[in-house]
């Protein structure tokens, strides 16, 4: 077994990677959208929406419901994409790292 001078390194190790990795995926931007594109949504990889488009077409005060579902699948879109994103990035991040067997990390 390691000692705890390696063991405590090693969780300082982790716990750096792990803020350049959320530092990351807030740089990495992924794009929701509905309505085949009528309705888009940017967002990071963490979640932070960035920007929302919204076809000419739907701006229409009949047409309202129908906008706002529109809007709620294409933040859900962003949201699933930037999730799959996200995990694959703290993947490749702790791929290099030599945890403990049973180590788990916090994501």
């Amino acid at each position: 077994m390691k000692n705890l001078d390696e063991i405590l390194a090693m969780a300082q190790n982790v716990q750096s990677e792990l803020q350049k990795a959320q530092d990351t995926l807030d740089t990495i931007e992924v794009e929701g959208a509905s309505g085949v594109g009528l309705v888009k949504v940017k967002a990071s990889a963490k979640g932070r929406i960035i920007g929302i488009e919204i076809d000419d077409s739907l701006i229409q005060v009949s047409e309202k419901q129908m906008l706002e579902d529109l809007l709620t699948a294409a933040f859900n879109d962003a949201r699933t994409k930037a999730d799959a994103v996200s995990g694959a990035e703290m993947s490749k991040m702790t791929s290099g790292l030599s945890l403990p067997p049973g180590f788990k990390l916090p994501f």
